[in-house]
């Protein structure tokens, strides 16, 4: 993965991002990777206005992966937030083109956020919420050192930014490493 670049997001990154985790996460678009919710979830999965709070939030990294395109430019593959929150780095929004998951860029992408945490803000560990049914997500975690904690937290059932809900035992569980 020695061709990714990695980059801070700004304002004119949002439409892309939003693109980018809504193919991710939602609609038939996401069947083609591993990480889709689709089954789980209907609705939006992020929107401008939460991409747009993430880049201007203070102690915050909305990070990119980009390749560059043969005919100039760059394509965005991977996108994360990253963020300090009660003495760790939280990790959250993580998306990878869905036709290009399982190709090294999420691993690539989840170390350059471990190691902004880590190196450049001087964090002990690096949190993370995932729904606690999402078993093969869960085990793609744990294999690159992240824990169970125990510590669950409640779905936001009815507020329609998070998703519409498919099912009523969906809860988050709070993944830690320590870094």
């Amino acid at each position: 993965m020695s061709d990714l670049h990695f980059r801070a997001a700004g304002e004119a990154d949002i439409p892309a991002i939003v693109a980018l985790v809504e193919s991710a996460y939602r609609g038939d678009a996401s069947r083609a990777g591993w990480t889709t919710e689709a089954d789980l979830l209907d609705g939006r999965r992020t929107g401008a206005d939460d991409v747009g709070a993430c880049i201007r939030r203070p102690a915050s990294v909305m990070l990119l992966a980009e390749r560059a395109r043969d005919a100039g430019g760059m394509d965005l593959l991977a996108c994360a937030h990253i963020a300090v929150e009660d003495g760790a780095g939280y990790f959250g929004m993580f998306s990878v083109r869905p036709s290009l998951q399982g190709s090294g860029i999420g691993k690539a992408m989840l170390a350059e956020a471990e190691r902004i945490a880590r190196d450049d803000w001087q964090l002990p560990a690096m949190r993370m919420t995932v729904i606690d049914v999402r078993d093969e997500l869960i085990a793609f975690y744990e294999r690159r050192g992240y824990r169970r904690t125990g510590i669950t937290k409640p779905f936001p059932y009815g507020d329609e930014r998070f998703g519409l809900p498919k099912r009523q035992d969906l809860r988050f569980e709070v993944l830690e490493k320590t870094l």
